[in-house]
């Protein structure tokens, strides 16, 4: 991306320019370029791509399941021809490496593979003779038009939670990405629509808080899916519901690790490592917190720092680097402050970030937004770098003497997003699973991102609403279910019956 582009929309099946004379910079976080300008949507556009998409609904959902998911076979065919071209989209305007962002795009891919199962997946339950002459069974029926809100950090995986699955079931859908990387998208979009998707099924508007609002007030929007900090997650879910929308929004999370004394330390480094720094720690299931347990960390913190200081922070393209840049300048500076407030809170800085040269990173980058990995000790539940959800490369260690007591530290938390717990230990690592209040459980596993068809989500006040997103439990959201009881004349005794029926 070497030119300024103008980013506009995707309604009805047709690229959009942007009418609302407001915009905002992408940037390529590597360089601090910028790199396009990026429309923000005014309710007046959202509303029309809510039209597109309801004025598609009744024939799509009219459509059957089979034919839909030949569609999606597709539009799968095409993501794998694109596949690291979406990969260098992230790169240039997320900034994760290169690796991380082919590993995003195939696990997006994997859901439109679960979602090519639709016939499946939408098969009632039928019960003959519930009662005399009388048979009972259900359907699930499609919502309409749905909304998905989407976060910066994964431009192309998790759309693909919502609207693979959404559309699949007879849905028509109106993306709203994060306009710090839009162009993923937009690319999307066209590849749906060369896949034979009908015009108004899959729309993309760009846009921020304005756009969003539109979407939640909207009276044709049945459903509103949405990941991104609890704050905002909070009130998605509130002004959601005032206005009878039916809402899945994930929100925050502060990850810890349970560090057991039985670990084995260099598979546990690897691992500690990979799942704090990985994308320069902007993951949802990034891991915030290594809880050492008794006299591991004597043993494992000389490695830790030692991989900490020598990590490979380098451009994304470059196929040598573990860890980018941060995505915005903004981001870049909340970061700084929380670890000189770390720092002012009395926790052990152990590796600092903050001196890191951009130029180091390769040629132009020295006006980046960049940052090395950081790493504190003796990090307590009183602190703020311990409470909140900083998303970046900071890794806190948290000291305490037994396993109950690590156990008790993270049900705690307010947020439940992911754990993990490194033991050698079976019975351990059962206790661990079974006593832990989080929704997504790693044991020897430091990143448990669910499969396609198991579904994503935490607990407490990293989930607000009643289903996991993708898998069974986002098509039970995206439908609604149907039950239908039958009788016919020649069963029906004569005579008004007026006590509650029941089996007879």
């Amino acid at each position: 991306m070497t030119s300024i582009t103008e980013i506009g929309h995707h309604i009805g099946g047709n690229a959009i320019p942007g009418a609302s004379g407001r915009t905002q910079p992408v940037t390529n976080p590597a360089t601090g370029a910028v790199t396009g300008h990026v429309s923000l949507a005014s309710a007046a556009e959202v509303h029309a791509a809510v039209r597109a998409a309801a004025a598609a609904f009744p024939a799509w959902a009219n459509t059957p399941p089979l034919r839909r998911a030949r569609i999606l076979f597709k539009f799968l065919e095409l993501l794998n021809q694109h596949h690291d071209e979406l990969a260098h989209l992230i790169t240039a305007e997320h900034g994760k490496v290169f690796t991380d962002a082919q590993g995003e795009v195939t696990r997006g891919i994997e859901v439109v593979e679960f979602a090519c199962g639709i016939p499946q997946l939408l098969k009632g339950d039928y019960t003959d003779q519930v009662s005399t002459g009388i048979d009972n069974w259900t359907m699930r029926q499609p919502l309409g038009v749905v909304a998905g809100i989407t976060p910066f950090n994964f431009p192309v995986m998790v759309p693909m939670w919502m609207f693979p699955v959404a559309i699949a079931c007879g849905n028509t859908f109106v993306l709203k990405p994060s306009p710090i990387d839009p162009s993923p998208s937009l690319l999307i979009a066209e590849l749906f629509k060369q896949a034979g998707l009908p015009d108004g099924v899959f729309n993309v508007v760009q846009g921020d808080k304005e756009s969003v609002d539109a979407l939640l007030e909207h009276p044709q929007v049945t459903a509103v899916s949405f990941v991104g900090s609890t704050p905002i997650a909070n009130h998605i879910y509130e002004t959601g519901a005032r206005h009878g929308k039916r809402v899945q929004a994930l929100g925050g999370a502060k990850n810890h690790m349970v560090v057991m004394p039985d670990a084995d330390i260099d598979r546990t480094v690897d691992a500690l490592i990979g799942a704090a720094y990985g994308s320069a720690g902007e993951r949802c299931m990034a891991i915030s917190v290594a809880v050492l347990v008794g006299d591991v960390a004597d043993r494992l913190l000389p490695r830790l720092v030692e991989r900490t200081k020598s990590l490979k922070v380098l451009e994304g393209e470059n196929l040598d680097a573990e860890m980018g840049p941060i995505v915005t300048r903004v981001a870049q500076e909340r970061i700084v402050g929380y670890i000189d407030q770390g720092v002012k809170e009395g926790a052990t800085l152990l590796v600092d970030g903050r001196g890191f040269d951009g130029a180091q990173a390769g040629a132009g980058c020295g006006n980046g937004f960049w940052l090395g990995g950081t790493l504190f000790d003796h990090v307590t539940p009183e602190m703020r770098i311990y409470k909140e959800e900083i998303f970046g490369p900071v890794l806190a260690c948290a000291r305490v003497k037994t396993f109950e007591e690590a156990v008790n530290l993270i049900n705690a938390h307010e947020f439940g997003n992911g754990t993990a717990c490194f033991t050698s230990d079976g019975h351990t690592a059962r206790e661990f699973a079974r006593r832990i209040q989080v929704g997504m459980v790693g044991i020897n596993v430091p990143i448990p991102v669910p499969m396609a068809w198991h579904g994503f989500g935490g607990w407490k006040r990293s989930l607000f609403g009643d289903t996991h997103a993708y898998g069974e439990e986002g098509v039970r959201f995206y439908t609604k279910q149907k039950s239908i009881m039958q009788r016919w004349p020649s069963s029906i005794a004569r005579g008004a019956e007026f006590a509650m029926p029941t089996a007879k």
